[in-house]
């Protein structure tokens, strides 16, 4: 973490587009790419709106769609990742706060193929686990992460594909690059730092099984 200012731009240099057809070309559903956001407004919200726009505009089973801020989300931008057509699109609750930039964009892709796939990007034993939540949980995971945090890409994965598989689980990356007050609020000084439920908190990048176990103490 720095107080620096965050870096913007989104890095579509050539190697990038080498590598993400590898990832996007072949998606088995379409998604769509919500961006809550002042395309006027602050560099990182102008640069969010760019990289959705210019994604589906080059993947054909990618949708973008730009809507005005919202009074309950405290960050902008936020870039919801969404299952189906832009017509009609479905709500896993996945989210980026923050622009994602660096090793985060590589959050932004296992956000976009785990919708995708519908979570079947977890483990299998990850899968049945995860189905036998109480029917009553509510699970929000949050993973606090940086540009620079190459880890952060792991915890993302584990989280994003638990919230693709089960409705019972919403999962939020925060850049913290745009967002110190985050890190700070929960005390976090190594990166990536995943919460639970606001009760459970730890630093470093938990493999699914981890994740779980940690779920299981937030329900408690």
């Amino acid at each position: 973490m720095t107080e620096n200012p965050p870096p913007t731009g989104v890095p579509f240099d050539d190697d990038t587009w080498r590598q993400l057809p590898d990832f996007l070309d072949q998606l088995p559903e379409p998604v769509a790419l919500h961006v809550w956001a002042d395309a006027a407004g602050e560099p990182a919200e102008q640069e969010a709106a760019r990289l959705a726009a210019t994604l589906a505009e080059r993947f054909p089973q990618l949708s973008y769609r730009l809507l005005p801020r919202r009074e309950n989300y405290p960050y902008y931008p936020v870039i919801g990742i969404m299952g189906g057509p832009a017509e009609a699109p479905r709500d896993d609750g996945l989210r980026l706060i923050g622009l994602p930039i660096g090793y985060q964009m590589t959050s932004l892709i296992a956000a976009i193929q785990a919708v995708a796939f519908r979570g079947q990007t977890l483990e299998p034993a990850t899968r049945i686990r995860l189905s036998r939540l109480p029917a009553d949980a509510d699970v929000t995971i949050e993973v606090l992460t940086a540009a620079d945090d190459e880890w952060g890409g792991v915890a993302a994965k584990a989280a994003f594909g638990l919230a693709a598989a089960s409705a019972r689980v919403r999962a939020y990356l925060i850049v913290t690059d745009f967002f110190p007050e985050a890190a700070a609020r929960y005390s976090a000084t190594t990166l990536p730092h995943v919460v639970i439920n606001r009760r459970v908190h730890f630093s470093g990048a938990p493999d699914e099984a981890a994740l779980l176990r940690h779920i299981a103490l937030a329900l408690k």
